[in-house]
């Protein structure tokens, strides 16, 4: 994708996280900001002159929530446009605007009732996320404006090809911006009920052999990343847990399932139960073809 980073924006509280997010991906990956709101469209088997007054209402509702948008971003560096669109949904409306613009990134907020500093997607960003063309960010409630400088880009990394997608697009962000990159990989603290069914060694054994896979697939990850300072680390615990947790990381990018529609997002367990919790603001990636 060459186009644009689009952030959708609906008038919530959401909207001034998602416009922060959206200008830090755009400067960083050096793309067009493109705002969207998107509105109601006429229904299909309306009411006349009521659907009619309600759809011109919700226009000009939309055109208060560009101007808003227009009022936070004046004075940004770079190409800015600002769009208005109708569908039957705003994830519709967004995946429409993106497969249109060859978006590079579609930008959202987290839900109108996300607690402070912690991401809980609303319906609209669960269902952008089903099948989205490109990279979906989410933004974390009450977000704060990256750093200027060294920043951190996270990847939650497993040698799998929709891992190996997720880690492409993490360094390719990182290259660009100067920023160090970190590969995570969580391993299982151990299971309580593992020892008495085969006994504290064998368990001992099975963990350390697996620590050692993951951490030479991790080594090999990290040195395969060329023009990029790299350091990669294994995390002991839940995997959901241990990724909505991380603090050292200005964003974290994962990969989506690895089966369904090639080059769209398809949402597994680990990523869906993430999007929820990440205390940062989060990257689910559209695995390759």
């Amino acid at each position: 994708m060459t186009g644009p980073v689009i952030v959708g924006v609906d008038g919530g509280t959401a909207a001034a996280d998602a416009l922060t997010l959206g200008r830090w991906f755009a400067e960083a990956l050096g793309a067009p900001l493109v705002v969207a709101v998107v509105h109601p469209a006429p229904a299909a088997l309306g009411s006349g002159r009521v659907d009619a007054e309600w759809v011109a209402d919700r226009h000009r509702a939309a055109q208060r929530v560009l101007d808003d948008a227009r009022k936070a971003l004046e004075g940004v560096r770079g190409e800015v446009a600002f769009r208005m669109a109708s569908s039957s949904s705003a994830a519709h409306g967004l995946h429409d605007l993106a497969e249109e613009t060859h978006a590079q990134m579609l930008v959202i907020g987290s839900g109108r009732h996300a607690t402070r500093e912690r991401l809980m997607a609303g319906s609209t960003a669960e269902r952008l996320l089903a099948g989205s063309v490109c990279p979906v960010a989410i933004a974390p409630a009450a977000m704060p404006a990256p750093p200027a400088e060294q920043r951190r880009v996270g990847v939650a990394y497993v040698d799998t090809p929709d891992g190996r997608t997720a880690l492409n697009a993490a360094a390719e962000m990182a290259r660009r911006g100067g920023d160090t990159l970190k590969l995570y990989t969580v391993v299982a603290a151990g299971d309580a009920a593992l020892p008495f069914l085969i006994g504290d060694d064998i368990e001992r054994a099975f963990l350390d052999t697996a620590r050692e896979t993951y951490e030479l697939s991790l080594r090999r990850a990290a040195e395969s990343v060329p023009d990029v300072t790299t350091e990669w680390q294994i995390v002991a615990g839940d995997v959901v847990d241990a990724l909505a947790d991380l603090t050292d990381v200005d964003v974290l990018y994962c990969g989506s399932r690895g089966y369904g529609p090639a080059r769209r997002v398809l949402l597994g367990g680990v990523s869906t139960r993430l999007i929820r919790r990440a205390c940062r603001p989060l990257v689910v990636v559209p695995r390759s073809g």
